[in-house]
């Protein structure tokens, strides 16, 4: 078993051969602590995802120090660099352009490698999007599924959301502001309009803004509207006495969706479905209609 000294933070920071994990503001450069700022100020190298943004916090704090890029475009030729010089003694700083570095984004590679390497590392906490969002929300949050950015691919994506329809958990989910309605009629079509969701923009920023609290409503309210900033999606748990039913209503729709697109008609389709359900083709019938009439 590999243990590591924990108890370096009471020694004078920054060390000597450390990785400093260091959260950084989502939004209001004030909710970076008094410790993050004193990392920052005195490591040897700070390895950023956009110095950009860095330079942003140093001006606030009037500090600077030596910047090095480090993103999902550069990353694998910077950590043979970040280990060597974490290794000859230098102390670095990996830091994202906002929250905590290798959630939806390549520090996790270097810290892995960094662990491998036997290299201390330390976290030095700080903001987080998702549990902002999740403890803003009011929604369940002892337990909850984060799932980041849904892949792109559309087999992909629909594998994920049919797990999340049937999670009892809290969902978290990260989006970019252009895809965010697309996301919003997925959501419809996989939960239907009443889940209760909320979306988040730019938290802790002046325009922070919070919109819910269902699915038809979200859709509603940005109807027209172009979205700007980022954006955190919480998705309540499905109900437990709905995940206890005899059939999931979404799902089935889905697969009736699925089936008259690939060539059977609606009779055939349904036969197949109420057999497999151990359902009424009435059952199905009757779904099929009542969607139509709200569609």
């Amino acid at each position: 078993m590999n243990i590591k000294n924990s108890s370096s933070h009471k020694k004078a920071e920054p060390e000597s051969s450390v990785l400093y994990i260091v959260g950084t503001p989502i939004g209001n450069l004030n909710d970076l602590s008094a410790r993050a700022i004193n990392i920052l100020k005195n490591v040897s190298l700070i390895a950023c995802e956009d110095t950009r943004q860095t330079k942003k916090i140093m001006s606030k704090f009037k500090f600077t120090n030596n910047l090095i890029s480090f993103n999902k475009h550069n990353s694998l030729n910077r950590i043979p660099r970040i280990i060597n010089d974490l290794n000859i003694g230098k102390s670095i700083a990996l830091v994202s352009d906002a929250g905590m570095p290798s959630i939806c984004d390549p520090g996790e590679d270097l810290i892995k490698d960094a662990r491998s390497d036997g290299i201390n590392i330390i976290c030095i906490p700080g903001p987080c999007a998702a549990l902002t969002a999740l403890v803003a929300s009011g929604l369940p949050s002892s337990k909850f599924t984060f799932e980041g950015f849904l892949p792109k691919k559309k087999s992909e994506r629909e594998k994920i959301l049919l797990e999340i329809n049937k999670d009892e958990k809290t969902t978290i989910l990260y989006e970019s502001p252009h895809r965010l309605k697309r996301l919003l009629n997925e959501l419809k079509d996989f939960f239907g309009g009443a889940r209760e969701i909320y979306v988040f923009r730019e938290l802790t920023k002046k325009f922070e803004e919070h919109i819910g609290d269902n699915i038809d409503d979200v859709i509603n309210h940005f109807e027209g509207k172009e979205v700007l900033g980022e954006i955190t999606v919480v998705v309540k748990g499905v109900n437990k006495k709905i995940t206890n039913s005899e059939f999931d209503e979404n799902e089935l729709r889905r697969e009736l969706h699925n089936l008259i697109n690939a060539g059977l008609n609606l009779s055939e389709a349904s036969k197949y479905l109420a057999k497999k359900n151990n359902i009424t083709k009435r059952l199905i019938y009757n779904m099929y209609k009542k969607h139509k009439e709200l569609n």
